[in-house]
């Protein structure tokens, strides 16, 4: 018993030596973040130093671009043939499931492909742009640990065609896709839309990315640690947020690239946003969506370096690297909104700033012919259009009743017909058409209340949704919803995303089912029947569920790959 009783205090002596040193750390964290941020106390910034808490710049990526030097060479030097051409896999060393084809014809010709599928429907069809002499052909699609067949034709300018069979054997599937097993338990290939070429992205909330055919084989992945954005671009390539080595410590690079890996552009924003995330790891600094603008500039959904976080909106000219505008909603919403709030940043715990997390928009949208954004906001259980220009609301569809709005804003408020749901802490709304002063949406209603969301159905069920707005009469209602079906055992509590597909169908992410563990993608004719079903296993404690998936063509007919550009 004496033993003990000296083990006793000697634990409680360590206990008292260590728990102070501990709490002196987390206030030194707090102390460093506030030097860091003056402006973390604050509610609202100029729009100067918005920009400059962002800090974004401009990063060469030379390892990248040694590589576009070496096959513009292999270009340039003519001295692979159609019968001996020049094939690498993984040509930028990042996206393990492709390959590069370069050769010189004497006589312009046009190149196209097919991976050969392991079942109907799952071959991988591209075409190369144009009748030319120096050919480079990215190849996308090949399986993993296999020795693909690429059937390769070669057609001239009088229609005279050459098919050849080369064989590209490509590595095995790394352990972190094996070890979150994909199960389809729905695959009606001749009833889903996935045209020639199209894969499903699995866009998780960290980590890798990868996509799958519609047997869910692995047919893509991409190796550097990306979260939330992933944005296909008009010019054909990808835009993502990286973390350039998977132990850094915040992702903070916004890429340009292609799916061979092929990095074109890519800006560091500022680690710390003016301080407001310092001592915390693992969170994107464009924390949920960016959308591409006629112009060629992109949309951010960013943090401010204030208070208050997910709140702002800011404009990238990727020419430049500069931000040209940023909106502030702390700005267009009444004061009351976030004064009231109660809900704190995610990094509260450990930043020690306080931050709150009143709005939280998670969704940006961008209309062409209008020039009006769409916006989907979790926190307050509010979707919403603008113009961008001159950030004059055009509607508001929440639950929260008029007359807890100012006046002003009454003339906003859509009214929806019987049989309509209100959508709480939903994501992913984007236009599908517009006719006249009709608009139809879609969105995922995640249902649950945060803020104004209905309490009654709140948790029973998740959904995707579309909705058709009169904006002259200022109505919504319901056309179409899947989900309800499904019950509680598909509700996500967060993240999820709806697309409309080309043939009419729906692919549904319940990217957080079973509070995380799983996420489910399914399709649905519009008649709610199942043509496929997709669930993967994920890790709730590194945040790898799915938090958008998409049906992607792999690549789009705009693409061209030219490494002498």
């Amino acid at each position: 018993m004496k033993s003990n009783g000296i083990l006793l205090a000697l634990a409680m002596s360590s206990f008292m030596l260590t728990t102070p040193v501990v709490m002196l750390h987390e206030q030194s964290k707090t102390v460093l973040a506030q030097k860091k941020n003056g402006n973390a106390k604050k509610t609202k910034l100029s729009d100067s130093q918005i920009i400059k808490n962002l800090g974004v710049k401009k990063v060469a990526n030379p390892s990248n671009d040694a590589l576009t030097t070496k096959y513009a060479n292999i270009v340039k030097g003519q001295q692979y043939t159609w019968e001996n051409p020049y094939i690498k896999v993984n040509p930028y060393e990042n996206s393990p499931l492709t390959a590069l084809m370069i050769f010189h014809t004497d006589q312009p010709t046009k190149i196209s492909y097919r991976v050969i599928g392991k079942t109907a429907n799952t071959t991988i069809k591209n075409e190369v742009k144009g009748y030319q002499t120096n050919h480079q052909v990215p190849i996308v699609g090949l399986y993993a640990g296999y020795d693909n067949s690429v059937e390769v034709t070669m057609t001239d300018q009088f229609d005279n065609k050459q098919t050849k069979t080369v064989k590209i054997k490509t590595a095995n599937l790394p352990k972190w896709i094996k070890s979150f097993p994909i199960n389809v338990t729905v695959k009606d290939k001749t009833k889903m839309s996935l045209g020639s070429n199209e894969l499903t992205v699995l866009n998780r909330t960290t980590k890798q990315t990868f996509a799958v055919d519609g047997d869910g084989e692995v047919r893509w992945y991409y190796l550097r640690w990306n979260e939330h954005i992933f944005e296909q671009l008009n010019n054909g390539h990808i835009l993502l947020f990286n973390k350039i080595k998977s132990g850094d410590e915040k992702y903070n690079m916004l890429v340009e690239t292609d799916y061979l890996g092929r990095v074109y552009r890519q800006f560091s924003f500022d680690k710390t946003l003016g301080g407001s995330y310092a001592g915390t790891a693992g969170l994107s600094l464009v924390h949920h969506d960016v959308a591409e603008m006629p112009n060629g500039n992109w949309l951010l959904t960013v943090d401010d370096g204030s208070k208050y976080v997910e709140d702002t909106i800011a404009e990238l000219n990727p020419n430049t690297g500069k931000i040209v505008k940023v909106i502030d909603f702390k700005k267009i919403f009444p004061e009351s909104m976030y004064k009231k709030s109660k809900i704190k940043a995610n990094d509260n715990t450990s930043s020690g700033l306080g931050l709150m997390d009143w709005l939280h928009i998670n969704t940006i949208d961008y209309d062409a012919k209008t020039g009006n954004i769409l916006l989907s906001a979790r926190n307050q259980d509010i979707i919403w259009s603008m113009n961008y220009q001159t950030k004059k609301i055009n509607w508001i569809f929440t639950s929260k009743p008029a007359k807890e709005w100012p006046s002003s804003f009454h003339k906003y408020l859509l009214k929806p017909s019987k049989g309509t749901k209100y959508p709480g802490g939903q994501h992913g709304i984007y236009l599908l058409k517009e006719t006249g002063s009709k608009l139809d949406i879609l969105l995922y209603d995640n249902n649950i209340a945060v803020t104004n969301g209905d309490k009654k159905q709140s948790g029973k069920f998740s959904a995707a949704t579309e909705y058709q707005i009169d904006t002259k009469k200022k109505t919504i209602k319901q056309v179409w919803s899947y989900g309800k079906n499904l019950g509680k055992q598909n509700f996500t509590e967060v993240i999820g995303y709806a697309q409309r597909l080309n043939n009419g169908n729906t692919l549904i992410n319940f990217g957080f089912k079973n509070t995380g563990k799983e996420s489910n993608i399914i399709e649905v004719d519009a008649y709610g029947n199942q043509v496929f079903n997709l669930t993967i296993t994920n890790s709730p404690k590194d945040m790898t569920y799915v938090y958008r998936a998409y049906r992607m063509q792999f690549y789009p007919d705009n693409y061209v790959f030219d490494a002498t550009k």
